[in-house]
């Protein structure tokens, strides 16, 4: 039985999707890695070689979703939907939990030591830094382009500033964001 290995970009940060992705890989990819071990310019090109010559399923969830359903339940459900899009796999998702889904294996760092988990980290990173430079040209203000959603300083002060947009997780609570008592 093949291997399908899943991985998940954008479960830290405080704007945008949440994206996931399962692959098989039908031929070898000399390069693969860890995608925060690549530089973006080498993660492009892995990107156009695997969805090349592999087999491969692509889940996002909106912020809103993030919001309404909580980062456990999304994550959940994008493995059951990969699963069942990739159908008969031996499936390994790079992590210590399966959230409760069945069917699969879990293995901390499997994405920087397992080529179809490599290769699903860059798929779903690659997927969802795409999206967040897309968003950079509708909401400017918050650097999307540069952050990719994370929580740095200058992303906190531009919500300060402007508030939240509509890609931003409501749920996920800041402390520099939180009013102090005293």
């Amino acid at each position: 039985m093949k291997l399908c290995g899943i991985d998940e970009a954008g479960r830290g940060p405080i704007a945008g999707p949440l994206v996931m992705a399962g692959v098989i890989l039908e031929q070898p990819i000399d390069g693969l890695d860890d995608s925060k071990a690549l530089s973006e310019k080498k993660r492009e090109i892995l990107y156009d070689k695997i969805i090349r010559s592999s087999r491969w399923h692509v889940v996002r969830f909106s912020a809103r979703q993030i919001d309404d359903d909580g980062i456990s339940a999304c994550l959940a459900a994008g493995l059951r939907q990969i699963m069942d899009a990739i159908g008969e796999a031996d499936f390994l998702f790079d992590g210590n939990t399966a959230f409760g889904v069945k069917g699969l294996r879990t293995m901390v760092k499997a994405d920087a030591g397992i080529p179809e988990v490599s290769a699903a980290s860059i798929l779903a990173k690659v997927t969802r830094d795409r999206e967040m430079t897309a968003m950079h040209s509708r909401y400017p203000r918050y650097g999307f382009d540069g952050h990719k959603g994370y929580g740095t300083k200058a992303h906190i002060e531009a919500i300060k500033q402007y508030g939240y947009c509509d890609i931003h997780r409501k749920s996920f609570r800041l402390k520099a964001l939180q009013p102090t008592l005293f």
